[in-house]
């Protein structure tokens, strides 16, 4: 684990340094000027003397190993930030400020994640525990009608892209039988748990839909193959029930591939769910980093991207963890 842990220091820097490259060197590297850059986050009737002064306060003439020295700093012991009109302290970890808000990123992007950690958790418990009991029950009711019929609704949840999922529930429950709550709604959790989890109900159930419907085609295929295997022969030989031998000794033998695709999939969504919450209309993480590219603002999608990459990291690091509670096997090698 300390192996793991400073391999993930490692990745985080590295992916800090490529993504910082990706919108800040590749310009130069294509022609862009210092004040090519400028230009876009000042007015449209700026002057070429502005347009200069904003490059420089910008930090954009500085030679691009400054620029990322400068950013690499900040996130260690913080940095200033000269706004043109007064310099201001961000205290670390400092992801910069937006260019064009004047704000500082981390603080907005705090402000959203309560939306985006209460999407995906509520998502998340629905399609493991939806996922995996579907799975198995496929496995062990094999050819059956029930094994066809729960497939091929996994196949079209793996099918269908969630924007049209979600616009079509949002019609149906939403505005047609209003049984949900409307897109653009979200109550804080401690302020009304009730209401949180009344105005999050549809997007979990969409997102769960696409996501269960893997698991559960994952699930079948494991299942499958431990069944088969001599120590779930040996099992049933020595008397024990038969949920024992499916839950104790097939499906936990078959959660080693669930277990990692569900912390790549939760650290996915956890750095911004950017379909679910543009259909929507939940301002968490992804909607702030849709506003970004269409704004083109560099410092929040750089902040987006260093948050994404240390949820996945994270939840890698978890699932390492969670291997040796699972699977033995994982102990003793």
């Amino acid at each position: 684990m300390i192996r793991r842990f400073i391999s993930a220091v490692v990745l985080l820097f590295v992916v800090s340094a490529v993504t910082f490259a990706i919108f800040f060197l590749l310009p130069r590297l294509a022609g862009a000027t210092p004040d090519d850059l400028a230009s876009r986050y000042v007015g449209k009737t700026a002057g070429q003397e502005q347009i200069h002064a904003a490059a420089v306060r910008l930090g954009f003439t500085d030679p691009i190993w400054v620029q990322y020295g400068r950013f690499a700093k900040g996130i260690v012991v913080g940095s200033e930030y000269d706004t043109g009109v007064t310099v201001e302290q961000c205290p670390a970890p400092c992801l910069g400020y937006s260019f064009i808000t004047q704000n500082p990123v981390l603080p907005d992007l705090l402000d959203r994640l309560p939306v985006t950690l209460s999407l995906a958790a509520g998502a998340a418990v629905l399609w493991l525990f939806g996922g995996v009991a579907t799975g198995v029950v496929s496995a062990l009711k094999r050819g059956s009608p029930l094994d066809r019929t729960a497939m091929g609704i996994a196949l079209a949840g793996v099918s269908l892209p969630i924007f049209f999922t979600g616009l079509l529930a949002l019609s149906i429950f939403s505005y047609g039988l209003g049984w949900t709550a409307q897109g653009g709604s979200y109550t804080p959790f401690q302020e009304n748990p009730a209401q949180w989890a009344y105005d999050l109900l549809l997007p979990w159930i969409t997102l769960s839909f696409l996501y269960a419907a893997a698991y559960a085609r994952l699930t079948r295929a494991g299942m499958l193959e431990t069944m088969n295997e001599d120590y779930i022969r040996t099992a049933r030989a020595k008397g024990l029930r038969e949920r024992d031998v499916v839950v104790r000794h097939g499906l936990r033998a078959a959660l080693t591939p669930i277990l990692t695709i569900f912390g790549l999939d939760l650290g996915l969504l956890l750095g911004g769910a950017i379909l679910t919450e543009s259909t929507f209309s939940l301002n968490g993480i992804g909607k702030y980093a849709v506003d970004a590219v269409a704004n083109n603002d560099l410092p929040k999608v750089l902040g987006v991207t260093l948050l994404g990459a240390t949820f996945i990291v994270v939840a890698n690091l978890v699932v390492d963890l969670l291997y040796a509670v699972v699977d033995p096997r994982v102990r003793v090698s």
